[in-house]
């Protein structure tokens, strides 16, 4: 257990409080929720949340293996969403190969007079989004609601922050495959492009979440709460097109890369074949005269020998000369 508090019109109780205590405070004032915040439970723990707090069975056990995709539920009066959490992890995205994007969970129980956060992963605590919201009780007090709405705004913006510095490792990659004193590697913009995609699904499927949040009126947020979640729903929207434009660009650098190879191969190509030419013809005059006839031209000359290196060596030059201008070397 990270924090379990109380709160009574958006002002937190003093004292310290178990999860049954904390929810048996709040039932005998009638007035108030408990926010229970933990961190990667076993299956005992959240055995005995769910006893607590009266948790259905499969959302238990979604809670307990996480690596779920973003998603609203409901049980009756319970209110569960799943948020993915991302965190930009520093790389040199041309070099790197260890991951830029690291992906978490956090679950988000949502009932009358209660609030119960499960996160997985060592990212996107929720310290500051507690503090956030209770040094502002007059959202605060508006109940449970305005927690799911500080937690999905907190998350959304962890998304802007990544998008932010993934939009600039695109930028690197893009001066790199156009630099033409470099060589192309298409390997990390592979990579890179894999990052997208699992950015992608941890932030594209919350749309529909947040669309239900920020427009149905029979879930447990108040109406002044709903115009919060629009808000936030405008910012998702914003970084799943960002997505789309940095998935759409890479696959262009992709295409640029392997063109850029190809390009590379001709000129390695072109160079190996003008050496060849060069030294093809000092090796057949040096293969012709060293089949050792005795009737060969030129063999008794005193200035054979030096003539036929002379020969060579100027041929040699003129194919030289020839294909530099020719600019094949």
């Amino acid at each position: 257990m990270v924090d379990c508090a109380v709160y009574v019109d958006g002002v937190r109780l003093p004292g310290a409080f178990s999860a049954d205590e904390a929810l048996t405070e709040v039932r005998t004032r009638g007035e108030g929720f408990c926010w229970l915040g933990v961190h990667e439970p076993s299956a005992a723990d959240m055995a005995s949340i769910a006893r607590t707090f009266g948790f259905h069975e499969l959302a238990v056990e979604d809670a307990v293996h996480a690596h779920q995709r973003p998603k609203l539920e409901r049980y009756d009066d319970l209110i569960v969403v799943v948020f993915c959490t991302v965190r930009y992890a520093a790389n040199d995205p041309t070099t790197g190969m260890s991951e830029i994007v690291e992906t978490g969970e956090v679950m988000v129980f949502v009932g009358a007079d209660f609030v119960v956060t499960v996160r997985h992963g060592e990212h996107g605590g929720l310290r500051n989004v507690r503090r956030m919201l209770e040094a502002n009780p007059v959202q605060l007090g508006l109940g449970p609601g305005s927690v799911l709405h500080g937690i999905a705004d907190h998350v959304v913006d962890a998304y802007v922050d990544v998008i932010e510095q993934v939009e600039d490792d695109v930028d690197a990659m893009e001066e790199s495959v156009f630099d033409a004193r470099s060589r192309t590697d298409t390997t990390p913009i592979y990579h890179l492009k894999r990052e997208i995609v699992e950015l992608r699904r941890a932030v594209n499927p919350l749309a529909e979440p947040l669309h239900i949040l920020s427009t149905t009126s029979d879930l447990r947020v108040p109406k002044e709460i709903r115009r919060y979640f629009r808000d936030v729903a405008d910012h998702h929207s914003e970084v799943a097109d960002r997505i789309v434009d940095f998935d759409d660009t890479l696959s262009a650098l992709v295409s640029a890369a392997l063109g850029s190879i190809t390009l590379q191969q001709n000129n390695d190509m072109r160079k190996i074949s003008a050496w060849v030419a060069i030294i093809v013809v000092p090796t057949l005059i040096a293969g012709i005269y060293g089949m050792n006839f005795e009737h060969m031209p030129e063999l008794s000359w005193t200035f054979g020998y030096p003539m036929a290196l002379l020969v060579m060596g100027g041929i040699a030059a003129w194919l030289y000369i020839t294909l530099r201008r020719r600019k094949w070397l």
